[in-house]
C-alpha cells in the first residue's frame, strides 16, 4: 500500500496536480511519523489507520472552517478528504453494517444501550477501514434502544 501512495505521489508530480501531490506528501509524512512512532515498518492496516486519522482530522477542521466562515479552507479539506478515501478498502453499506450489528448483538447477548461498549469492542475490529467508528456506534445504539 505504501508503494501504491508513493507511485501515485510520482504521478501527481509529473502531471502537475499540485493539490494531490500536496495531500501525499502530507500522508507521507504522517506515515512516516507513525513508523519513527511504533520503530517499526508499517503493515496495511498501521497505514489504514493512519489514513483514518487523517480523514477525521480533516472533518474537524471543515467543523472549525464552518464556524469561521472560511469556504476556501473547507474546499481544500474536502478534496484532500476525497483523495485520502481513495485508499480506503470499499465501505460497508448501511446494510451490511446494520446485519453485522445485529450478529454481534446476538453473540452478545446485549439487550440495552448499557452494553453499547460490550458490542462495540467485538465490532468495530470487523468493520477496521470498512466504516467510519461515529457511524457504527449510531447504528449500534440505534438496535440496541429497540
Amino acid at each position: 500500500m505504501l508503494k501504491q501512495i508513493q507511485a501515485d505521489m510520482k504521478q501527481a508530480l509529473k502531471a502537475g496536480e499540485k493539490q494531490q501531490l500536496s495531500t501525499l506528501r502530507m500522508l507521507l509524512a504522517a506515515l512516516q511519523n507513525e513508523s519513527i512512532e511504533k520503530r517499526a515498518e508499517l503493515t496495511d492496516e498501521d497505514i489504514l489507520t493512519v489514513i483514518q486519522r487523517e480523514i477525521k482530522q480533516r472533518k474537524n477542521s471543515i467543523i472549525e472552517f464552518k464556524k469561521g466562515n472560511r469556504n476556501d479552507l473547507i474546499q481544500e479539506s474536502e478534496l484532500e478528504i476525497n483523495i485520502l478515501t481513495d485508499y480506503l478498502p470499499q465501505q460497508l453499506s448501511d446494510e451490511e453494517l446494520e446485519t453485522l450489528t445485529k450478529q454481534i448483538i446476538a453473540e452478545t447477548n446485549a439487550g440495552s444501550v448499557k452494553e453499547l461498549g460490550q458490542v462495540m469492542s467485538k465490532l468495530m475490529p470487523l468493520v477496521k477501514g470498512k466504516a467510519d467508528g461515529t457511524r457504527v456506534q449510531a447504528v449500534a445504539k440505534k438496535l440496541l434502544e429497540r
